[in-house]
């Protein structure tokens, strides 16, 4: 943050104006979360597991309707708490599917609650979520050196690698794109262009 103030304060002196990564100008709520979260390493244990359950729920949709639900998300499923998941029934999910600021998909609800007893299981054998998903980037962030949006990938041969080794162990809607985005979103890859002005924030946060 303090690298963008002195971006901002400088910006009428500079030649070559630094700007926000291409998709994180479209809303409010996109900028807020790239200047505030994205890129940024993530270590809780919870907050790796809410992460990957909201990026599962954003299959087929777009990441713009996650942020715009994200308060009824969070208050519908106790901010994805996964001691709280695992001791849902089948009359909660019920009482889900009748919220309507959630994503309402019977699959995805049911993940939720399967996906929190998946977490349990890697941490008793790893020790921790944290530990267990770093491991697969050798506990530090891939750092990219993007030019343009187009040049970054949705998906690389470690979020197969991932992918593949969480459905191992009874995680859903965890396929590799899936994986990629939470990677960039958790700091596991710095996907910001080399023109962002979070670029080199992201590298300093790891």
């Amino acid at each position: 943050m303090r690298l963008y103030r002195y971006i901002k304060r400088r910006k009428m002196t500079m030649p070559n104006e630094l700007k926000r990564c291409d998709w994180a100008v479209k809303s409010k709520l996109e900028q807020e979360y790239h200047d505030q979260e994205w890129g940024v390493p993530v270590h809780d244990d919870k907050k790796l597991f809410k992460m990957l359950i909201l990026e599962g729920k954003q299959a087929g949709l777009s990441w713009a309707t996650i942020l715009a639900k994200m308060a009824t998300l969070c208050a519908a499923f106790d901010d994805f708490d996964p001691a709280i998941l695992v001791t849902y029934d089948q009359a909660k999910v019920e009482e889900l599917l009748q919220n309507n600021g959630i994503i309402k998909n019977r699959q995805k609800v049911n993940a939720a609650i399967s996906n929190a007893k998946a977490y349990f299981t890697i941490c008793e054998q790893f020790g921790s979520l944290d530990n267990y998903l770093w491991s697969f980037v050798d506990h530090k962030p891939i750092v990219n050196s993007w030019l343009t949006l187009e040049q970054v990938p949705s998906s690389t041969s470690v979020s197969d690698a991932i992918s593949k080794d969480l459905k191992k162990h009874g995680f859903k809607f965890v396929g590799t794109t899936t994986i990629y985005a939470f990677m960039q979103g958790v700091g596991m890859v710095n996907d910001h262009l080399v023109s962002c002005p979070f670029y080199q924030r992201s590298q300093l946060s790891s």
